[in-house]
This record gives structure tokens, sequence and C-alpha cells, in this order.
């Protein structure tokens, strides 16, 4: 009796431990707390074998991050991602260098701007300001203000303002004379009844505390 006791103990620690391991395999492996169903290909594939055309890039994107039980447990599911400005400054210039008639583009990304600056043959400078404004925008989190302009000498301006810390003293000043000049080159449609062409809201909470160039 003794010696049944025994084993039923093991047992049930094995198969612990095998139901431990099994979802623990479930987990994000970066932090080891975030599920990641493209992991588990047993829920739609139960021989494992793979797609011809699978591939990462076809995938959905789902991430499921939980906070950790732990008070004062900061792991990676805990902080707080950051925008890589010189990545969305690609995309975007990448993109609209595919728009028609649009032969070179700079884009210079800060804390919550976009300044797009490019060269075309377009007749209709209105119709490619707006697909270029319209670009950028597509790209950047919704709060970003975005301007435009086909003025080539203003891209060597962006250029110059490229290794400039967010954070340096009258950065912001700065730009803004440059915002002014680029107000001069079409911008395109208003975005909706609320926001103008670059984006900027009207009759906002913190009207009065908003700097945007529309109210100067």
């Amino acid at each position: 009796m003794r010696k049944q006791s025994i084993s039923f103990i093991v047992g049930a620690c094995l198969l612990a431990g095998c139901q431990y391991t099994a979802q623990d395999d479930g987990l994000y492996k970066e932090n080891r707390n975030t599920i990641n169903v493209t992991d588990r290909s047993e829920l739609y594939n139960e021989d494992g074998i793979a797609n011809g055309m699978d591939n990462p890039n076809n995938h959905y994107g789902y991430v499921r991050h939980q906070k950790s039980p732990i008070p004062g447990d900061e792991n990676l599911s805990t902080r707080t991602p950051e925008i890589n400005r010189e990545q969305i400054a690609d995309i975007i210039s990448t993109l609209s260098v595919q728009l028609p008639n649009v032969n070179d583009v700079a884009t210079l990304v800060t804390d919550d701007e976009v300044l797009v600056g490019y060269t075309t043959d377009s007749k209709n400078r209105f119709e490619t300001a707006d697909q270029v404004k319209k670009t950028a925008i597509s790209v950047v989190p919704r709060y970003f203000h975005v301007y435009v302009t086909d003025n080539p000498s203003m891209m060597k301006q962006l250029e110059s303002y490229s290794r400039m810390d967010a954070n340096a003293l009258r950065a912001d000043r700065s730009l803004d004379t440059v915002i002014k000049e680029m107000l001069k080159s079409p911008q395109g449609r208003p975005l909706n009844s609320g926001e103008n062409a670059n984006g900027e809201g009207y009759g906002e909470m913190s009207e009065q505390l908003d700097k945007d160039m529309k109210d100067r």
C-alpha cells in the first residue's frame, strides 16, 4: 500500500511537471509572460507540416501581455514602448517616393511632428501634397502633425536637424520657423471637419495650451 502511494505521488508530480512545461512553452521567449499564438501550430496544424505559403510577413500580428502579479516587478511586458523615429522616417520616405511624380523625399520625425520635403514634376501640386501628407499620417501615431513641402531647398534644412536632440534648447522654436516656411507649399485637403490638413484639431479641450501652427 505504501509503495502504491509513493508511486501515485511520483506520477502526479511528473504529470504536473509535464503540464507546467507545456504551458511554459506557450509563453513568449523574450519575457516568459506573453502568449504568442503563431508558436502554437498544433492548434490549427496537428501534424506540424509547414505550409508552402507560410511566412511571418503573411501572419496577422497578435501579441498578448499580462501584468506581473508581483508588485514592483518591471519586466519586459510592462516597459513603455519607444518610437524609433529614424525607422518611421525611413518608412515614410520609402512609401512616399513610390507615389506618382514624387522623385526624392526627405523626412524628419520629431516627438510629435513629421516634416516631409520632396521634389516632384507633378502639374497638380495640391494633389501630390495631399498624397504625401496622407502617406505620412498613415504611418505615425494619430497625435502626430504632418507638414509637407515641395520646395527642394527645404530638404537641406530638414537634413540639418537630423542630429538635433529632441530636448535641445530652442529646438521647438527653431522648427516652428521651418514649419511656417513649409506651410507656404500646398498641404492638401483637411483630414476631416475637426482637423486641418496637418492633423491639427479644432476646439480641443487643451486648446489654450496647444501650440499648433493653425493658432499662429
